[in-house]
């Protein structure tokens, strides 16, 4: 009886271990080769448990998800023969994984160098047909989806598929870039004068308006108040005239008293007149005679 009851845990042990042995596991984000001696055996494994044969048998796997190649920053010439340096990146992801391990053995370094060598033929292609204003902004979009669609081609052959090409930056070589910025400055020095003069001479226009307005209007102002004045020392005048007319006798009074309270204002008690002049005429008489 003891017997009996060691022997199940060791055959449920031998069990284990030979199933493990014996199966392979394929997740949903992977691809998988058996292989017999290095041949590729089968290739089409859906995601679950599946049965090999240890030591004849083995398995390789492979992601399936989407990959990204951020790729070395490229010197290519544009239409007009123009050097530009390109970084760009690619979107990739395996299609056919016998395609794939036969071209790259499973390498993803060997991947990435044969990706690369595709995209960098493609990119080749596409920037020698344009000029640097298209590539840089007039025709980017559809360089694009013309990259993406002619690498896409050419990444077939080692199994994969290129889903996106994206170019992150177009720089130009450092030596011309400086007299590329020298070339703008002095260009937009050149706009800057221009415009700077341009808004001097509009200036002067204003300004010479506004003097004119200026003359204008206080000529006009001087005019109006001649003419105020005018009639005013007019009616004054013609006021002054008809009380005199109505009582000489009192106006002369009047103006009498009024030249009195100046002369007395100015805190000076000292003056020499005759007795008899006219100044003193209400003083030695009431009726001023």
């Amino acid at each position: 009886m003891n017997g009996n009851k060691t022997i199940w845990p060791v055959l449920a042990l031998i069990l284990a271990i030979g199933a493990y042995a014996f199966t392979f596991v394929v997740n949903q984000w992977e691809l998988a080769l058996k292989l017999r001696l290095g041949e590729i055996m089968d290739a089409d494994y859906k995601p679950g448990l599946h049965f090999m044969i240890p030591g004849v048998n083995t398995v390789a796997k492979f992601d399936k998800r989407i990959q990204t190649l951020d790729a070395q920053p490229q010197r290519f010439l544009t239409k007009e023969q123009k050097d530009v340096i390109v970084d760009s990146y690619v979107k990739w992801r395996i299609k056919d994984v016998e395609k794939y391990f036969r071209s790259t053995g499973g390498s993803l370094a060997q991947t990435s160098r044969l990706l690369s060598e595709r995209i960098n033929t493609s990119l080749r292609d596409e920037f020698g047909k344009r000029s640097i204003q298209d590539v840089v902004s007039g025709e980017r979009t559809e360089i694009m989806e013309l990259l993406r669609k002619d690498a896409d081609e050419k990444a077939a052959e080692i199994g994969v598929e290129v889903v996106d090409v994206r170019v992150k930056q177009i720089d130009l070589p450092p030596e011309v870039s400086d007299s590329v910025y020298n070339r703008m400055r002095a260009e937009r020095e050149r706009v800057a004068r221009d415009l700077r003069a341009q808004g001097a001479e509009a200036a002067e226009k204003i300004r010479a308006g506004a003097d004119r307005q200026r003359t204008v209007i206080l000529a006009n102002a001087y005019g109006e108040a001649e003419r105020l004045r005018g009639e005013g020392d007019s009616k004054a005048s013609e006021v002054y005239a008809k009380a005199y007319s109505r009582n000489p006798e009192f106006y002369a009074f009047y103006r009498s008293l009024d030249a009195y309270r100046k002369a007395f204002n100015t805190g000076n008690d000292v003056m020499v007149l005759k007795p008899d002049s006219g100044f003193f005429r209400y003083f030695n008489d009431k009726k001023g005679k």
